[in-house]
């Protein structure tokens, strides 16, 4: 996960984080619409199919970490071993279809964009 976290008289104060990862976060925790904070927001685009708003398969450590579960813990639920995991998140490898729906299931995503 890129985080950048700022501190204040040595105590962090905000966590700042790229737009793709911290929508992934919002989705994990349930939350359908955050309210957006930007003066620069852009309008809504009804062009945009669903399947945009679906996270790509390279924030799966940030949706696992959203949802508190241990790499080791998401990956004896999957029915797959933790290096096996840690290599799918890192982008080295990429998961069949049943280990993604899998995957999937445990996060709560409803499905994978197309992986690169």
């Amino acid at each position: 996960m890129d985080l950048q976290v700022i501190s204040r008289d040595g105590e962090p104060e905000y966590a700042v984080l790229p737009w793709a990862q911290y929508q992934a976060l919002l989705q994990a925790a349930g939350v359908s619409h955050p309210q957006n904070t930007s003066s620069t927001a852009q309008p809504a685009d009804s062009t945009v199919s669903a399947s945009a708003e679906l996270p790509s398969l390279d924030q799966l450590g940030a949706l696992r970490e959203a949802k508190g579960l241990a790499l080791g813990q998401l990956a004896r639920t999957v029915g797959i071993s933790p290096s096996y995991l840690e290599l799918i998140e890192n982008g080295t490898r990429q998961p069949d279809a049943a280990i993604l729906r899998s995957l999937a299931w445990e996060l709560g995503v409803p499905g994978w964009r197309g992986e690169p």
